[in-house]
């Protein structure tokens, strides 16, 4: 891909709905954080490309903003396949071993019927390759901007999930010809 991409990624704001739930993608955004979505409106480029996860969240963040999305799969959160809907503390209780497994290895591992956060990173490098020269916004999932700074800082995927992402948050990289630069990591601006 010819020419420099600057990326400016912004996580969704937070799902409207029980905290501690794995959110399916019709899960709708809390967009009740005005001051936060001014100051990133504020702190977008202008007059640029846009893209989302098909994720309701997502898109709805985007609009909050004042973007019309494209809307790339490969941009979607992690599959948790027959735990999506489910709340955390009960998949605890509940969920026998195969939940202890998964947090052992949370990078490699798959939830049932679910895919890995490596098979995400592989993902995301296909839909960071179908974005073209100059800046463009993503309104994304903390899971993606976490994909995203694995390929961008060469880190395994065990690595980049140390890395905290806030809803409404913002994540900065480029894409230039000797490689990928890290402009900031979750920046909150209100």
């Amino acid at each position: 891909m010819e020419g420099e991409t600057f990326l400016w990624m912004i996580r969704h704001a937070p799902a409207d709905g029980i905290a501690g739930t794995i959110h399916a993608a019709d899960a709708p955004a809390d967009l009740g954080d005005h001051a936060q979505l001014e100051a990133l409106r504020q702190r977008m480029p202008r007059d640029t490309a846009s893209y989302a996860s098909p994720s309701r969240r997502t898109v709805e963040t985007a609009r909050a903003l004042g973007l019309e999305p494209a809307l790339v799969n490969e941009f979607s959160e992690q599959d948790f396949g027959d735990w999506t809907g489910r709340r955390h503390d009960e998949l605890a209780a509940t969920g026998g071993k195969a939940y202890a497994q998964f947090w052992s290895d949370p990078a490699r591992g798959r939830p049932p019927g679910g895919e890995s956060f490596e098979d995400q990173v592989v993902r995301v490098r296909q839909g960071l390759s179908r974005i073209g020269a100059g800046p463009a916004t993503l309104v994304v999932h903390s899971g993606t901007i976490r994909a995203a700074l694995c390929i961008a800082l060469d880190l395994t995927p065990q690595a980049a999930l140390r890395f905290v992402i806030d809803p409404l948050s913002l994540t900065r990289i480029d894409r230039l010809a000797a490689g990928w630069r890290v402009v900031s990591v979750n920046q909150r601006m209100a």
